[in-house]
């Protein structure tokens, strides 16, 4: 039986957090485009983004890509193309653990250099800080999703939390699906709502910005200023024009 709150918890949250990812980002694009960024801090500190921005960024990629097969694509369809239970399993706590390792690994680096190095600590805004820790709690609970659900309790979450996720998208709803599934589960969906409803208002804008323009945008002409036949170098200290000195 579905409760108040699990409709509450289930379709109007969802749909309120997504709305917000939605008009956030034309509000951010529309208001504040010089704000569409990364606010990298490279020049600040380059020794530990080296090793921790490849970890995080590619094993968070790894985590999306994974999300598109476990939530997007239905059991039915993996099985019609020879790919088993079994195997899905092994792939799912395999590559999921890989993935969410490294993740979290490259997260722990930035984290720690953003509280460590000065300069990069004295640039991060009250949302850097909030958008961090709702993203560890969520790549946090997603690994402790690949121990319930894979290992210890063996949740089939395709055929709950999946169906329940594609429904809020095709307008076909279950919120009684996400209310009989493990906390875990639903703590990761509440939290991973809540991130994109952050989204909009924090760096995370930057995973949009697709760089088309440089296919075609003019090459930038770079002049040496190295003295050259028939050149003049220019002279130091000040000029003298009228009564007045100019530099």
């Amino acid at each position: 039986m579905t409760t108040t709150l699990d409709l509450v918890l289930w379709v109007v949250v969802p749909y309120a957090c997504l709305a917000v990812f939605a008009v956030g980002h034309y509000w951010r694009y529309r208001y504040d485009k010089f704000g569409w960024t990364t606010l990298s801090s490279q020049l600040y500190e380059s020794r530990l983004l080296r090793w921790g921005s490849p970890l995080f960024h590619f094993g968070i990629l790894a985590v999306f890509l994974g999300h598109v097969m476990g939530l997007g694509i239905p059991k039915s369809w993996t099985a019609a193309v020879g790919v088993s239970e079994a195997l899905y399993h092994v792939m799912a706590v395999g590559v999921g653990a890989v993935a969410g390792f490294c993740t979290v690994v490259g997260m722990a680096i930035l984290i720690y250099r953003r509280r460590t190095v000065g300069p990069v600590f004295s640039a991060t805004t009250r949302m850097d800080k909030l958008m961090y820790l709702v993203l560890a709690i969520v790549i946090l609970l997603g690994l402790a999703n690949t121990v319930v659900g894979n290992i210890v309790g063996h949740y089939d979450y395709r055929e709950g939390v999946s169906v329940w996720f594609r429904g809020v998208f095709l307008f076909d709803l279950h919120p009684a699906l996400m209310a009989e599934a493990p906390f875990t589960f639903q703590a990761h969906g509440l939290t991973a709502m809540l991130l994109f409803a952050l989204w909009p208002f924090t760096r995370l804008v930057h995973v949009f910005s697709v760089p088309v323009g440089y296919l075609w945008r003019p090459y930038i002409v770079y002049r040496s200023r190295e003295d050259r036949l028939g050149g003049q170098a220019p002279r130091r200290g000040w000029d003298r024009v009228g009564a007045r000195y100019r530099r």
